[in-house]
């Protein structure tokens, strides 16, 4: 290894620079890189506000750093199973929810119609390229056995009564422009470079209403995007629309929604690349063996199980918890908090201490110095067993910077945000906000958006496991890659934790259709029991809630409901500050541990965020009930 530092103004040189693999670790595929290429060099800017000078010190940096306290004689561990030809579709199809196509059961194949009937004109085509690509596979496999034919259930819009039904005052989700393009290939940029910030840009809207892909196939902004070049060097000032029946955050549904969301939003985001002819891939988990106790090198769930024992209701490991609350302890003014590393040798001491010591209690926090904790902290997520983005998505992520534009690669990791694991989703949210708040003091640390992004990559995407021998094109590209899209969570985290409006409406559709066939199918059995809610219904409401009005209900409190009119500017968070005030055994609580929910009608259960008009929400729910309740309730 040669590795040469020069100031400013002179070249730097990363010569023969190898990688290992650790156990446990992610490893993934890159583009063609030129073996031919035995050096790389790039300038080191003094600008934070230049792309002509493309400085990725912070990154190699952090590499060498990685690359001291790896432990080379642990023996490999792949976590990526190399699927066999139809297995990708197949588990496609069923993270989706959709494999119950292929079963005997009328009910489930009934269950999953309805889901279809839902879909936009785009999500139907990425789900039917997916169908026809594994029955063509199994064909392959068995001639003899006949494969159901799905065909007939993608008929044209124009064939379909849902698609242009509104229901409950929603409109389907899809777009009614019929001269919209097919999805087509778009020219991949030259390559794409590390985004920076502190430039002032406009505001630029992000359409939550109509489905990403929807929006993508639009001929006229598809042909504006081809034919344009976007300036890499500015970050937009990305921001949502104002909606009037409120925003909805990821753990603001129910369970039982929250399911369907997460199999539409792995349909959208394959609808999207599809759209844009980019290529997602995503891959299989392998069998491995992980540790069912300790610290370190501990999956996130068996973190978490053993967490809840002792705090029951945690949701991101307590380890992670207290690295962080310690590296802000030093307090964040301190400079290259992120960026200078703990002595190799006393981060090991330090290891090995916690995993004797942390869930005894006896660990003395006292000892450890700020820049161990960071380190420390950054050891933790490289060397989890399954990495925090996941097997699954870790390749979508990565792939996530060649889509054409950045509206588009913000709206593809918003999906990807939704489709991981809670325990992951939670953790990485967690992580996003600790590193907003070290770029908040980024004039006391000189940590910028760019810095910290290009420290934490090589941290998230484990680039030190690629084996690549020397640090050709290839991997300055990777570098570059993985930095902007590190850049983009941290930088527009909140709109990642969103869920679209389109998606949501969606979810309202099929838990509409699903009560009328319900309703059909059941009649008799649920007349009673109708008929007893509906009287209970009409006692505790109708009859004492003159028109104009709402029932707020609050079960968990000494002021069990009350009654509130309504006015056109009447929001869920007057209706909150006017209960505290009125409930006194809420004046403890503060109002952001309370909520006001959306409960049945077209939805599950949905959190309202104080924002929202109550009498345009009550338009397009109106069968629903007003529930206020702590938030740890849901």
């Amino acid at each position: 290894m040669k590795v040469i530092y020069m100031d400013t103004k002179v070249t730097k040189l990363v010569l023969n620079m190898p990688f290992s693999r650790k156990s446990g670790q992610y490893t993934m595929n890159h583009g063609n890189a030129n073996p031919s290429l035995d050096k790389v060099s790039f300038n080191r800017s003094g600008s934070q506000d230049s792309l002509d000078d493309l400085s990725l010190d912070d990154y190699w940096l952090e590499v060498e750093n990685i690359k001291k306290n790896t432990d080379v004689s642990q023996e490999e561990q792949d976590v990526v199973k190399e699927p066999d030809e139809g297995e990708l579709e197949e588990e496609w199809l069923k993270e989706a929810g959709l494999s119950n196509l292929f079963m005997e059961s009328a009910a489930d194949s009934q269950e999953s119609m309805v889901f279809l009937s839902t879909l936009t004109r785009t999500q139907s085509a990425a789900v039917q390229k997916r169908i026809d690509t594994f029955s063509q596979t199994l064909r392959k496999k068995n001639k003899h056995n006949q494969i159901p034919d799905v065909r007939d259930v993608f008929k044209p819009p124009e064939d379909s009564k849902l698609k242009n039904e509104t229901v409950n005052g929603f409109q389907a989700a899809e777009t009614k422009n019929e001269d919209s393009a097919s999805s087509s290939p778009i020219d991949d940029t030259s390559k794409k470079q590390i985004l920076l910030e502190d430039i002032p840009t406009p505001e630029t809207p992000i359409n939550l209403e109509i489905s990403f892909a929807e929006q993508a196939s639009n001929l006229k902004e598809f042909t504006t995007k081809k034919n344009e070049k976007e300036d890499d060097s500015l970050l937009p000032n990305f921001s949502l629309q104002q909606d009037k029946t409120g925003t909805t955050k990821i753990g603001d549904l129910a369970p039982q929604d929250m399911k369907k969301v997460i199999s539409l939003a792995l349909i959208e985001l394959t609808a999207l690349f599809d759209v844009l002819g980019s290529e997602l891939k995503l891959q299989r988990a392998a069998k491995i063996k992980v540790r069912e106790s300790g610290v370190f090198k501990v999956a996130l769930s068996v973190l978490l199980e053993q967490d809840q024992k002792k705090f029951p209701g945690t949701k991101v490991p307590m380890i992670f918890q207290d690295l962080i609350t310690h590296i802000e302890k030093g307090g964040l003014d301190t400079e290259g908090v992120l960026r200078i590393p703990g002595a190799s040798a006393r981060i090991k001491v330090l290891c090995q201490e916690l995993e004797a010591k942390f869930y005894e209690g006896t660990f003395n926090w006292d000892t450890v110095k700020q820049n161990d904790a960071a380190s420390l902290l950054k050891y933790f997520i490289r060397e989890l067993p399954l990495p925090l983005l996941t097997v699954e998505y870790m390749k979508a992520f990565h792939s996530v910077q060649f889509l054409p534009t950045k509206k588009h690669r913000l709206q593809a990791l918003n999906l990807l945000v939704i489709l991981l694991p809670d325990i992951h989703r939670d953790t990485l949210k967690a992580l996003l906000e600790f590193l907003q708040r070290v770029v908040d003091h980024r004039e006391h640390n000189k940590m910028t958006l760019k810095n910290v992004a290009m420290i934490m990559a090589p941290n998230l995407f484990s680039v030190h496991n690629y084996q690549l021998k020397t640090v050709d094109q290839g991997a300055v590209a990777s570098a570059a890659q993985t930095a902007s899209v590190m850049l983009f969570m941290i930088k527009y985290q909140k709109l990642l934790w969103t869920i679209p409006k389109f998606i949501v409406g969606q979810v309202r559709q099929q838990n509409i259709i699903n009560q009328k066939k319900l309703t059909k199918e059941k009649a008799m059995k649920k007349l009673l029991k109708r008929m007893a809610y509906d009287r209970e219904k009409t006692e505790r409401s109708d009859n004492d809630v003159p028109q104009g009005f709402i029932r707020i209900q609050a079960p968990h409190f000494s002021k069990i409901s009350m009654a509130v009119q309504l006015t056109e500017e009447l929001k869920a968070g007057d209706i909150l500050g006017r209960f505290l005030n009125q409930e006194s055994g809420a004046r403890n609580l503060k109002k952001e541990e309370v909520c006001l929910y959306e409960i049945g009608g077209n939805i599950g259960e949905r959190c309202l965020e104080e924002n929202t008009y109550m009498k345009d929400l009550l338009q397009l729910n109106p069968n629903a009930d007003w529930v206020i309740k702590p938030k740890s309730a849901l």
